[in-house]
């Protein structure tokens, strides 16, 4: 049986390549930008693709969150967080003194802030982490890569420094998506919507926020993102527990998509970690006992 093609942002020694080498039963396909794996799970050429969302230093990947906000319409299966450990690479013979430029990706070159200025040296954008141990390891230049340490072991390089990242708690949220399929509900799930609004009047955010807090439902993350249609205009990325075949969840959406310009559903999807779980499970055991508490009451309504 032929293995699921997902793709990764590559080449090969990248985070996203570490990721993605923990699904199982997959066949990862390398790709040069987040752009191209989107546009390639939405156009067919590949099943899924992984790509990064969210880091802990640095926030929302802005190429992930509005290539599926604005540009596809895909959803989100299944999410992989990956700790994340970056190193100055170099070819061997280079010393750290000889370096002139640090090369990587834009969110890991912002991630080693401090490194970047102890070194005073030019910092130059690339692809990927990966794409930067490559540039080096083909470059006669005293260059340095910020990556993995499989980076650095895949095109022959030297750890000048290892750890080098600003905060030591480091971690990327990476996320699998695909063109229509929703992942199966498994008691311990997060859904992603994006809200846009018809117009922008007081208490637009709170009117959203508030038919969550109305259910009991937990809010994990909250963004607005420029909508691309002028100065000031935005929509939320909204981030909740559990998922669309719960009662809750499925009444809180109808209510919002009745009340808003549109609602645009990202996926639910297995959340990695504990706590959501029991949490879901209370608010159940308390809708139940609110509900037991309503039909008593209605149960003694009698006819005039």
């Amino acid at each position: 049986m032929a293995k699921m093609r997902v793709g990764y942002l590559g080449p090969e020694g990248s985070f996203s390549h570490e990721a993605v080498m923990s699904v199982e039963d997959v066949e990862p396909v390398a790709s040069p930008s987040i752009a191209d794996l989107l546009s390639d799970v939405a156009a067919g050429a590949l099943e899924r693709a992984l790509v990064p969302l969210e880091n802990a230093l640095e926030g929302t990947v802005s190429a992930t969150i509005d290539g599926l906000v604005f540009d596809h319409d895909l959803v989100i299966v299944r999410e992989i967080v990956l700790p994340i450990h970056l190193h100055l690479l170099a070819r061997p013979g280079v010393t750290l003194d000889e370096v002139t430029s640090v090369r990587s990706y834009v969110h890991a070159l912002a991630q080693v802030r401090g490194l970047v200025q102890r070194l005073r040296v030019e910092t130059v954008q690339t692809t990927s982490t990966s794409q930067a141990a490559r540039d080096v390891a083909e470059s006669a230049e005293p260059w340095a890569a910020v990556g993995s340490r499989l980076a650095g072991a895949l095109f022959g390089l030297d750890v000048l420094e290892a750890d080098v990242e600003d905060h030591p708690d480091n971690a990327t949220r990476f996320v699998v998506v695909g063109r229509g399929d929703v992942a199966a509900a498994t008691g311990h799930d997060r859904t992603t919507i994006v809200c846009f609004q018809d117009a922008d009047r007081p208490g637009s955010l709170y009117g959203i926020l508030g038919r969550f807090a109305a259910r009991d439902i937990n809010l994990t993350k909250l963004e607005s993102r420029p909508t691309k249609r002028g100065l000031g205009d935005y929509c939320f990325v909204i981030e909740f527990e559990g998922h669309v075949v719960d009662d809750v969840v499925a009444d809180c959406l109808v209510d919002l998509q009745a009340h808003l310009a549109r609602v645009k559903f990202l996926g639910s999807y297995p959340v990695v970690g504990a706590g959501a779980s029991d949490r879901r499970a209370e608010v159940a055991d308390a809708r139940a006992s609110a509900s037991k508490w309503i039909a008593a009451i209605r149960a003694r309504v009698t006819p005039l």
